[in-house]
Order: structure tokens, then sequence, then C-alpha cells
């Protein structure tokens, strides 16, 4: 087991930041090589900023796709105790240089033990569809996906419990080396706005103690086909019994996905639960 990363308190002080931006411009959160991406936009600020001599680390909570936004996306970097002394002073910094489509919130001092994604007890998302007979809003349609289908929510509530709980999702995930599938899902429940420009827009809540890749969007894919009446329930229990990928599951476009929150527990049990997050998740027996 890999031991939890640790940060010097005399040489470094570890700081959190809040975030929110419009995925639509990047190409997901993680640095990659001549493309714009949030994690390589963040640390090259960040660095500039604050006169780096070695470039600024982020780790974040969660590592969004391409085109997928985020509202509470929480990240974590390691700076040298003399870098900053006011988090206040970095963000104001940060919202001067930084585009419209990417905003850091907050930046405060991170308590003992915390860790961006390890820490993490789980994450919120919230999937919005604008069905068959739901008028989608023009500025809207950056962040809500249309379907051609009517849903039914009484369809969708009693496909939930067939999903919640400890299980292998490798169904809805696309498999990568040495990485697990097993998960736990704690949420999952469906909503139509009633009021303002999105009235009419189903959002499908979805929260877990972590995802792999592709999770959200293929759930929301297996629930789309179940609410419209096109799959049944026992077609969604076989599915969900598969530990390989099933490919007669939709991944929905990246765009009506965005993280919302994450959850982190009590400080004094920051450092017991990165320790307990980088163990290998077993699902308990039936």
């Amino acid at each position: 087991m890999s031991e939890v990363q640790s940060v010097d308190p005399v040489s470094t002080s570890r700081w959190r930041l809040d975030i929110s931006y419009d995925g639509a411009g990047f190409s997901g959160w993680a640095r990659q090589p001549d493309l714009r991406t949030v994690q390589g936009e963040l640390e090259t600020w960040v660095t500039q900023i604050l006169r780096l001599g070695t470039p600024a680390t982020l780790v974040c909570a969660g590592r969004t796709d391409t085109g997928v936004h985020a509202r509470g996306q929480v990240a974590h970097v390691d700076l040298p105790a003399d870098a900053l002394g006011d988090g206040a002073v970095l963000q104001r910094r940060l919202a001067r240089v930084l585009p419209g489509d990417l905003l850091v919130r907050a930046v405060r001092p991170a308590p003992p033990g915390f860790d961006a994604r390890f820490a993490a007890v789980w994450r919120r998302y919230v999937y919005r569809l604008a069905d068959a007979g739901t008028p989608l809003e023009p500025l809207l349609r950056h962040q809500v996906v249309a379907v051609p289908v009517a849903l039914d929510l009484d369809r969708l509530a009693a496909a939930a419990p067939v999903l919640l709980g400890l299980r292998d999702f490798g169904a809805f995930c696309k498999r990568r080396e040495g990485a697990t599938s097993i998960r736990t899902l704690l949420e999952l429940h469906a909503r139509r706005v009633v009021h303002g420009p999105s009235a009419g827009v189903l959002e499908l809540t979805v929260r877990a103690d972590a995802f792999c890749h592709s999770m959200v969007r293929s759930l929301v894919g297996a629930l789309i086909s179940v609410g419209s009446g096109q799959r049944d329930l026992a077609w969604l229990e076989r599915v969900t019994a598969t530990a390989a990928r099933a490919s007669d599951v939709q991944v929905m476009p990246a765009h009506g996905l965005t993280l919302e929150e994450v959850g982190y527990p009590p400080d004094d049990q920051l450092l017991t639960r990165s320790r307990e997050a980088r163990t290998v998740r077993e699902p308990s027996p039936s």
C-alpha cells in the first residue's frame, strides 16, 4: 500500500483551492502536453504569480473528463512556507488573470492531513437532461443534453435501488490498468426543475465515495434506457451484475455533467480517511 503523501511543515504549507469551471473549453482536468486543461492553466498561473522556482502541482478531488463542468471542484497545492501568507491575496490575483471560464472561489490553509483526493468521503455530480417535450433554453445548451425520448420519474426511482450500495461498477467504467471499479453509490435520484429558465429540465443526482472513468455518464445512459421504457429492471440488474464493460450501455455526452460538491470528514479524521481510501476496496458478502 502506498504511503499517504506527507507535507514537511517546516519547508512547505498545504493550501486548499475551491474551483469552478465551464468544461467546454478544456480538455479535462489533467495536465496534457499541447492541450488546454484546468490543471495546466492553474499550475501555470500559480507558478507565475508566486514566482516559484519549481512549478506548482495541484491535486484535485475528481479528475473531470473533456467537456465536463465543475461548480465544486477541490484541489490542494503544496507551496514553500514563505511563498504565501494569505490565501485571499492569491485568490484575488488569480481572479485578475484567469479567463472567464475558470474561477478559483477560495484559497485557504488546509488542515493537517488534508488531501483533496484521498480525504474526500464523497463526490456529488448532477447530469442535466431535456427529454422529449421539454424545450431547451438556448443559453443552457452547453450544460443540458437534449434526448429524443420521454423519461418517467417513477421508472427512474424504481431503478435506483438496483444501483445503490457497494459493488463492482465495471459494467459502467472504462477499464484502467491497475485501477479498481469497486465503488459505493450513496445517492441516486431524479427531479424536474420547476421554476426559472431550467423549468422542465431533468436533473439526475449521483453521489458516491468515488467514481471510475465514464461511470456517471454510463449510469445516466442506463437510466435513460429504463426511464424511457426501452429496457426493464431485469436488464439493469443483469448489467449491474457484470464486472465487464457493458456494450449496450450508452455513454452520455460530457457537457451535461457537472461536479457539484465534494464532501470531507471532520478535520481530526482527515488522515485516517486518506489512508483508508488508498486501500483496495472489496465488495461486502451478499
